[in-house]
C-alpha cells in the first residue's frame, strides 16, 4: 500500500484545509505562507466561511487572491469582488471563470462584468492586457443573454455593443437604435447582422481553404455563383448544408447529396420544405432518418440547436458545458418532449432546468438509462436516487456531481465494497454507517483511505491513531469531529502563527 512521503505536518495542513468542521479562526491560520500547498487548497478547492472569504479577498498576496478567483465552490458574486483587483492575473482568472469549469456556468454579477469590460490599461507592465482579459470573459459563458439585453442603453459603448449579440431579442426600434448609435464600435457590432445576410457583400470568389473560408460557408449569405461553386466542392457542401442563408433550392439538392453527413445536417435545419423533410425521413441512412423523424415540422432554430446538442452529447457522454441559449425554446415544447415516444426528445426534456416536478418524476422512471442519467446531471429537482445512479454509472460526470448537494452522502453502505474506488470513497465518508469503516482504512486507493479516515464515526483514541499514521493522517485531519482546540494544536505543530492571515 503506497504511503505519502509528505511530512506529518504537511498531511495535517492539507487535511485541515478541507475540513468542513473547521471554524474560521482555524482556517484563517492557513493563509500564512508557511501553510504551503494547504493555503492554495483552502482558497481554491472548497467553500469557506464569510470571515475567511473576506480575508482572502483582502489578502496582500496575489497568489492567494488568484486561487480564490477561480474557485468553483463559491458563488460568482464572491469571485466578482476581485474584478477590479490590482493584479492583472487575478482579474484574468475572474474573467476566465472557475476551474474546473462547471457543467452549467453561472453569470458574474452585472457590476463585475461592467468593471471588466470597461477597464483601462493601468500603465505598469503586466502579463495580461485588458483586451486579453475581455476575450477571456467573453469566452467563459459568464456573461448572460439577459445582461446583454439589459445593457442595450448602457452609457459605455463596450457594454452597449453586447446587445447586438442578442439581435433577435431586440425590437425593430432597438435594432435601429444600435445601427444609428453614435459610437462606431456599437454600429459595427450591429452592422454585422445586416452584412452577414447581404450576399452582395461577399466577393466573387471564395478564399482558399482555411478558417476564413469555413466561416463564410457556414455563416454568411452567398451570391448565386458562390453557392454553385460550393455545391461543386465536396468539402464545402457540409458547411453549406448548415448555413441558415442557403437558398431553398440548394438545400433541396443537398438533401440528395451522396454524403450522409451532409444529409444529416440538412435534416437538422429549421426551414425545411415539407417535401424535403418527408424524403429525409425515409432516407436509407439511419442517422439521417432519425434526425428528420425526431423533429416533425414546424420547428424553430432554437429547438433544432437543442436537439442537435443532445444527440451529439448522447453519443459521446460529453463533459462539455451546458451553455445558455440566447433564446430558449417555449416551455410547452419541453413538456411535449418529456411526453414523447422519441428517446432523443426525452433527453432534451431532461436538460430543461425549469421542467416541472411531475415531468421530472416521470423522466426519473424512464426506461432509457441515458434519459435518467441526463436528468441527474442537468436538473435541480432530480431525485437523489437518480443522481446516485448516475454517479456510479458515469465516471466522467463525477467531478460535476460531487459538487452538487443533490448527490446523496448517506445511506451508502451497499457501496462500501464497490469495485470503483471513487464509489467506495463516497460510501466511506457516509456518517450514517452502522459502524466506522475500519476495513477501508487499508484500501489500496489513497482516496478511499482519506475518505474513510475523515468519517466522523472515528472518534477519540481511534481518531488520534489515524492522525499519526502516514496512510491516514491527511484524511484524519479532515475529520469534522476534531475539536477546534485539537485543530489548533495540529497547526501549532506546523509552527503556523495564531494571528490569522499575514
Amino acid at each position: 500500500m503506497p504511503i505519502s512521503s509528505s511530512s506529518p505536518t504537511d498531511l495535517w495542513l492539507r487535511g485541515v484545509a478541507v475540513n468542513t468542521g473547521a471554524p474560521a479562526d482555524v482556517l484563517l491560520r492557513l493563509l500564512d505562507p508557511a501553510a504551503g500547498d494547504a493555503r492554495r487548497i483552502l482558497c481554491e478547492e472548497r467553500w469557506v466561511p464569510d470571515e475567511v472569504l473576506d480575508a482572502i479577498v483582502a489578502h496582500p498576496d496575489a497568489k492567494v487572491r488568484r486561487a480564490f478567483a477561480g474557485n468553483p465552490h463559491v458563488p460568482p458574486a464572491h469571485r466578482g469582488r476581485l474584478a477590479d483587483d490590482p493584479h492583472d492575473l487575478v482579474r484574468a482568472t475572474v474573467a476566465g471563470g472557475p476551474r474546473p469549469r462547471p457543467r452549467r456556468p453561472l453569470p458574474l454579477p452585472d457590476d463585475a462584468v461592467v468593471t471588466l469590460l470597461t477597464a483601462e490599461e493601468r500603465g505598469a507592465p503586466e502579463r495580461v492586457t485588458v483586451g486579453e482579459i475581455v476575450s477571456e470573459l467573453m469566452s467563459s459563458w459568464q456573461v448572460s443573454a439577459s445582461f446583454r439585453y439589459r445593457m442595450r442603453r448602457h452609457e459605455h459603448p463596450a457594454v452597449r455593443s453586447l446587445a447586438a449579440d442578442v439581435w433577435g431579442l431586440l425590437t425593430a426600434e432597438e435594432q435601429k437604435g444600435l445601427l444609428a448609435d453614435p459610437h462606431p464600435d456599437v454600429r459595427r457590432a450591429a452592422d454585422y447582422h445586416l452584412w452577414a445576410g447581404d450576399a452582395a457583400a461577399r466577393e466573387a470568389e471564395l478564399p482558399d481553404p482555411g478558417r476564413v473560408r469555413w466561416q463564410i460557408l457556414n455563416n454568411y449569405a452567398l451570391p448565386d455563383a458562390l453557392v454553385e461553386a460550393a455545391l461543386a466542392d465536396p468539402e464545402s457542401r457540409w458547411c453549406l448544408a448548415g448555413n441558415r442563408y442557403t437558398p431553398a433550392e440548394a438545400v433541396a439538392r443537398l438533401a440528395r447529396d451522396a454524403d450522409p453527413e451532409v444529409r444529416v445536417r440538412v435534416a437538422a435545419r429549421a426551414d425545411l420544405d415539407p417535401a424535403v423533410w418527408a424524403g429525409l425521413a425515409e432516407d436509407p441512412h439511419e442517422q439521417v432518418r432519425t434526425r428528420a423523424r425526431v423533429q416533425p415540422l414546424p420547428r424553430t432554430p432554437d429547438q433544432c440547436l437543442v436537439v442537435d446538442h443532445e444527440m451529439d452529447e448522447g453519443a459521446h457522454d460529453c463533459e462539455c458545458m451546458i451553455i445558455e441559449l440566447y433564446s430558449e425554446p417555449d416551455p410547452d415544447w419541453y413538456r411535449t418532449c418529456a411526453e414523447s415516444e422519441e428517446v432523443v426528445l426525452r433527453l432534451v426534456a431532461a436538460t430543461c432546468s425549469t421542467l416541472p416536478a411531475d415531468l421530472v418524476a416521470r423522466l426519473a422512471q424512464d426506461p432509457h438509462e441515458e434519459v435518467r442519467h441526463r436528468l441527474a446531471v442537468r436538473h435541480p429537482l432530480a431525485p437523489a436516487a437518480t443522481v446516485l445512479e448516475a454517479f456510479v454509472a458515469r465516471p466522467r460526470q463525477r467531478p460535476y456531481l460531487l459538487m452538487q448537494s443533490r448527490l446523496p452522502r448517506t445511506g451508502l453502505s451497499h457501496l462500501l465494497d464497490h469495485e470503483d474506488p471513487e464509489v467506495r470513497a463516497l460510501a466511506a465518508a457516509d456518517p450514517t454507517l452502522a459502524q466506522a469503516p475500519v476495513e477501508l482504512l487499508a484500501d489500496p486507493d489513497d482516496r478511499v483511505r482519506r475518505a474513510a479516515a475523515a468519517n466522523p464515526l472515528f472518534v477519540g483514541e481511534a481518531l488520534e491513531a489515524l492522525l499519526h499514521d502516514p496512510a491516514t493522517a491527511e484524511g484524519a485531519a479532515a475529520n469534522p469531529g476534531l475539536s477546534a482546540p485539537r485543530l489548533h494544536a495540529l497547526l501549532d505543530r506546523a509552527a503556523l502563527p495564531r494571528c490569522g492571515a499575514s
